[in-house]
């Protein structure tokens, strides 16, 4: 990982700068940013915009990052525009016009923003990948940006303070933004206000859109219309807070092209994200990867799961091991701790030593690969159990591999 915008910048000029052919949202925050972009690009699609939508991590294939239309990119697609970005790369660094080469997050977000440009893109929404400032997605200058709850994750690169980690997301804004920003804390509030009096800009706020729940079905309501919507794609009680960001950016978007409320409905009830509160059988995968994270899926698990639950976690280093925890084992029947094959996961041992007194580890379990841990929570489930991998979206793309094959 090498964070900064020099480069990126660079190799998107010598790629013809085909970013600002179309018009873009950028998603930055620390959770529900993959959400939004799911409920705008279901948006944009139900309004029959070309569209592309850009996220990340995936889970089994590198072609889920990138989706035009609603669908991922082909293989042929992204090997065809993977080719050009690698030899421009190399002849650029070849000539000393790049410090280095690309990183895999510089050259994918090279490769979404190249293949929005082939279909001709309406609009793109781009999930920012770590911070805002420095991330490789904020070179497409985004016309808006969206903001949704910040939280502490990622300290080692974002500061150890809410205030620092704001700071780093709030950047992504722009002298012309236009701004939505989801309900925040009250230091990163006061962080994205005054990013936004630095440019003058009068930013929308989620916490102004209305909801409520009426005889099953929601209900939001902003200064330009009323959503009836039977139930949200996404599931889970914090998705209304992002539905709420989706739908004012969406309303942004009525400036620029044909988006009915209608289609906002529609969108908002058709919305999918994989890996994240996603029912697969009796296999419950979210890739809640932080405390805010643990704590929704948490009440997910107490409103919605009347089954016993077998957890599969899994954590990536510096995670907040022992909050996520506390948040999440208490609604496990059992609990195995696994490995995921990455090269920044955390040992087992390592997560079985963060966590905290109080907690109850008698029927903890640990295993040495994920494959183990699906059988042995197989095992434990039985017939009438649900099985949650959670803890990193790795360890859910993984676990997918091994089932669906």
């Amino acid at each position: 990982m090498k964070l900064g915008l020099e480069n990126i910048t660079r190799l998107l000029t010598a790629l013809g700068d085909q970013q600002k052919i179309y018009f873009k949202v950028q998603v930055a925050g620390t959770n529900g940013k993959g959400s939004v972009c799911a409920f705008l690009g279901s948006i944009c699609n139900s309004a029959g915009l070309q569209t592309g939508v850009f996220t990340s991590p995936h889970l089994v294939s590198i072609t889920e990052r990138i989706r035009i239309n609603g669908v991922d990119i082909s293989e042929e697609h992204f090997a065809g525009i993977a080719t050009k970005v690698r030899e421009t790369a190399e002849d650029l660094v070849a000539k000393a016009e790049l410090k280095y080469t690309p990183t895999f997050f510089e050259q994918v977000t090279a490769i979404a923003l190249v293949a929005f440009a082939d279909i001709c893109a309406d609009v793109a929404i781009l999930e920012t990948g770590l911070g805002g400032r420095l991330d490789a997605t904020t070179s497409a200058n985004a016309e808006i940006a969206a903001i949704t709850q910040i939280d502490y994750d990622h300290q080692e690169y974002l500061g150890e303070t809410l205030a620092e980690i704001a700071a780093e997301k709030a950047a992504i804004i722009q002298a012309g933004s236009l701004v939505v920003i989801a309900e925040q804390k009250p230091v990163a509030a006061e962080v994205i206000k005054n990013r936004c009096a630095e440019f003058g800009i009068d930013a929308q706020s989620a916490s102004a859109v209305g909801s409520k729940s009426e005889s099953g079905r929601l209900s939001f309501s902003t200064v330009k219309a009323t959503y009836r919507v039977a139930s949200l794609g996404l599931l889970g009680k914090h998705q209304v807070e992002n539905a709420k960001v989706a739908i004012l950016v969406a309303e942004l978007l009525q400036d620029r092209f044909p988006i009915t409320t209608q289609n906002i409905i529609d969108g908002l009830e058709n919305a999918r994200h994989a890996g994240r509160l996603e029912f697969e059988g009796k296999y419950l995968f979210d890739g809640a990867h932080n405390p805010a994270g643990a704590k929704a899926l948490a009440q997910f698990l107490d409103e919605s799961v009347d089954s016993p639950v077998t957890v599969v976690f899994g954590v990536m280093e510096s995670k907040d091991v022992a909050s996520m925890a506390m948040a999440l084992f208490p609604k496990a029947k059992n609990v195995i701790l696994t490995h995921p094959d990455n090269s920044r996961a955390m040992l087992p041992k390592n997560i079985a030593a963060m966590l905290p007194n109080g907690l109850d580890k008698d029927h903890l379990e640990i295993t040495a690969t994920v494959e183990e841990a699906l059988q042995r929570a197989r095992d434990l489930a039985g017939s009438d159990g649900v099985i949650l991998i959670t803890g990193s979206l790795y360890l859910v793309g993984e676990a997918k591999k091994i089932l669906n094959n």
